[in-house]
């Protein structure tokens, strides 16, 4: 059974810091692309950032320079370091998992507000 398991949201202030994690248990996350999307209420769950098997990597407009993912092979797990967050950040973040198959996590709420 495939689980993905997306932790370490929470409240933040503006220009704060976050590290998102998605633990994977079932497959292997080097094999698989895998991406972070965000979804806000009465919007279309968009994408945030992916990182291919071979590691490389892709983001929106609206986080380059701000976000980075990274994937530990060791842990199985897919991680998304936000810097410089702003209020417009402020969603639910979903980890997905693709391949022959596609996962989803169950997503974890990240609010940025003073």
């Amino acid at each position: 059974q495939v689980q993905l398991v997306e932790s370490g949201g929470g409240l933040v202030q503006p220009g704060g810091s976050l590290r998102l994690s998605c633990a994977a248990s079932g497959i292997a996350v080097r094999f698989y692309l895998m991406g972070w999307y965000r979804q806000t209420p009465g919007k279309q769950r968009e994408l945030v950032a992916r990182i291919t098997s071979g590691g490389g990597t892709s983001y929106a407009d609206s986080v380059k320079g701000r976000f980075t993912i990274s994937r530990d092979n060791v842990r199985n797990t897919v991680y998304l370091q936000m810097n410089s967050l702003k209020p417009e950040d402020t969603a639910v973040y979903y980890c997905k998992a693709d391949l022959v198959a596609t996962y989803w996590g169950q997503g974890t709420q990240v609010t940025v507000s003073s």
